[in-house]
């Protein structure tokens, strides 16, 4: 076995690359940028290597910088995890031309199946069903709009080496080829290095369904079942489970033997995934083979009992698989959200910041946490957003999605803006908890964006007996406090506690706590200061994050924040007097959603500009934003140029 393996990568996918090795045995080598010089992966490590300045094109992506990395401590293979330069064929090859071992699939694998533009030929040519789109390469936004005319609206635009959601656009008219064509090709070339795009139809109301295979270097590839990522946003998986609540084993026996022919078509070892689009009617077709570990492999995992990264590294040693296709047995059900810094509240723009508090959940039975950050790091411009990646497993897919529900209402993360509200949502909603999904369901079911899950009247009231139980405990405490005059008084025992629009009447007693009349069964602990309360409401676990408010607290569970004022019975009375104060109107100035590099600056001052019109785009985390004008209107002034970096809410320009 391997000696001594270097990751090529960072973040979560390091992290769990070492973790494995350590397990086997295996010394491992981070290499770092200088945004990651103390990251969680740098740390784990046994050796660390300092590779370039923090963008990814001047580090993580010089094949150069790895392979002097690895001579110089003596590495033997390398992992390249997902993204960065686990797909590109001349990184396996130089490792090859240095004696370096590359954990991974062969290299014509890669070139074949990697590069979309080809996989598709390849696939085409070996019977498998393909999407209808135009596999050739396309010359410029002239061309590209011939073709998707030809082919039928709506189209994807897809840069030919792209993965993971990125530099991938949707058109649903001439407008929109024109508008993200050549952003599609910027993108894949920043993100790639490869400018190509290819455009094919877009199948409405599909389900995305990908298959994990793996194979070793002696014939033998097996399937490890599906797994459903049908929960995109931007085109990038937010949910993953698996199995599919849409499959059934006759289904999942075609996919399975549909992928595996695949990949002994190009002689495939290694993970790797076939990823397909599967209609209502349970046709699918073959859509890409991404020739890596994806994100979403933990799911895989928890139902299999296989460690993936464990079998790359085996295969890569030049080990058979450890079991046959008849061995494969796929147990219970594993659900996996991807916890991003992004706002939901805000259009899921991406967010930086310090991770000023950061508890996920604690790993226990069912419950997995894979992540690469710690408290009081950064998340930088320069990186994909994605935080961490909670996984939870239960025999049945409702256990494992409650659990979720459970282990994210612990989550708790205080810093850039996060979408842990968001995944909550969704796993409450009924629709998924159907398993009626599809990757339109984001937008279907938020057309109007997030603005918190919906509580019910009992979630409300049980918000309620926190509230007062916790107000209580910060007057108990007041009244403890030394040198007081007078006599020490008791805590009030009769609040009202105002959530939104409903008042609610609490009084609290050592016996009990009555929210309008009807007992509330509350089992709680709480000190003063405490960021979460892990309580218990008729034996059921209700775990609330709490922070103090000028009159309340706000308390967030179950996908939402609730302010909750919180006030004596004797005091609130008077509530109706206090003046409420009205937001500014900002609808004058654009402003800039998010920290990023504003790329382009379309208007100036004095023009005119008319409602939709692009004005700005700003660039963050790999992605273009293109900001538009809200109303009709002249342009007053610029406060920004082209190539400035700006913070969020940056006023752009200001209309007259």
């Amino acid at each position: 076995m391997f000696k001594k393996i270097l990751i090529a990568n960072r973040g979560e996918i390091a992290c769990r690359v070492i973790r494995t090795a350590q397990k086997m045995g295996i010394k491992t080598v981070a290499v770092y940028s200088d945004a990651d010089a103390r990251s969680p992966h740098v740390k784990m490590a046994d050796e660390a290597v300092h590779i370039g300045p923090s963008p990814a094109g001047e580090s993580y992506l010089i094949a150069d910088k790895i392979i002097a990395a690895c001579k110089e401590t003596g590495a033997e293979a390398v992992h390249p995890g997902y993204g960065f330069l686990s797909e590109r064929t001349s990184f396996a090859q130089q490792l090859d031309d240095n004696d370096i071992a590359f954990i991974g699939p062969p290299i014509n694998a890669i070139a074949a199946m990697g590069d979309k533009i080809e996989s598709k030929k390849l696939a085409e040519k070996a019977g498998v069903s393909v999407v209808p789109g135009h596999i050739g390469e396309i010359d410029d936004t002239e061309h590209a709009v011939r073709i998707s005319s030809e082919i039928g609206y709506p189209v994807m635009m897809k840069a030919s080496a792209g993965g993971g959601g990125k530099g991938m656009r949707l058109a649903w008219n001439e407008k929109d080829v024109r508008e993200g064509f050549e952003a599609t090709k910027r993108e894949g070339l920043a993100s790639f290095g490869d400018d190509r795009v290819f455009i094919e139809k877009f199948i409405e109301q599909p389900r995305h369904i990908e298959i994990q295979v793996l194979g070793d270097k002696h014939g033998n590839v097996i399937y490890l079942g599906e797994r459903e990522c049908s929960i995109q946003r931007r085109h990038q998986k937010v949910v993953e489970e698996a199995p599919s609540p849409f499959v059934d084993p006759e289904m999942r026996k075609k996919m399975g033997e549909q992928a595996v022919a695949l990949s002994q078509a190009v002689g495939y070892y290694s993970a790797g995934t076939v990823e397909l689009i599967v209609g209502a009617d349970k046709s699918f077709y073959f859509l890409e083979m991404n020739t890596r570990l994806q994100v979403e492999h933990p799911v895989t995992e928890y139902i299999t009992g296989l460690d993936l990264v464990e079998q790359m590294i085996r295969v890569a040693y030049g080990e058979k698989l450890p079991l046959t296709q008849d061995e494969v047995k796929l147990t219970g059900w594993a659900v996996e959200n991807r916890v991003y810094a992004e706002d939901p509240y805000r259009g899921f723009l991406p967010s930086t910041g310090r991770l000023v508090k950061y508890r996920p959940p604690e790993a226990e039975e069912g419950i997995r946490v894979d992540d690469g950050v710690a408290e009081g790091g950064e998340v930088s411009i320069f990186y994909d957003p994605m935080i961490a990646k909670l996984i939870t497993y239960g025999e049945t897919r409702i256990e494992a999605i409650d659990r979720q529900i459970d282990a994210l209402n612990r989550f708790e993360l205080v810093g850039p803006g996060h979408n842990i509200d968001f995944l909550s949502a969704l796993m409450q909603h009924e629709r998924f908890r159907e398993g009626n999904i599809t990757t339109n369901f984001i937008a279907e079911e938020y057309p109007d964006g997030f603005q918190g899950a919906p509580a019910s009247d009992e979630l409300l009231c049980n918000l309620a007996a926190v509230g007062a139980f916790a107000a209580t405990a910060h007057a108990d405490r007041a009244r403890r406090v030394d040198s007081q005059l007078g006599k020490r008084l008791d805590p009030p025992s009769e609040w009202q506690v105002k959530i939104g629009d409903k008042i609610m009447d609490v009084s609290i007693s050592e016996e009990e706590i009555i929210v309008d009349g009807t007992e509330v069964d509350l089992s709680a602990e709480y000190t003063p200061g405490d960021s979460l309360i892990l309580a218990e409401v008729a034996g059921k676990p209700l775990s609330v994050k709490i922070a103090k408010t000028a009159n309340g607290f706000a308390l967030n569970t179950h996908g939402a924040t609730h302010k909750a004022r919180v006030l004596p019975a004797h005091v609130a009375q008077h509530a109706v007097h206090m003046i409420e104060k009205i937001p500014p109107d900002l609808s004058k100035f654009l402003l800039c959603p998010m920290p990023g590099l504003l790329v382009a600056l379309h208007v100036g001052e004095g023009e005119t500009v008319v409602e939709g019109q692009p004005l700005a785009v700003v660039e963050a985390m790999k992605m273009e934003n293109i900001l538009r004008a809200e109303k009709n209107g002249v342009v007053k002034s610029v406060n920004a140029a082209q190539g400035d970096s700006l913070a969020v809410d940056a006023v752009i320009l200001e209309l007259e």
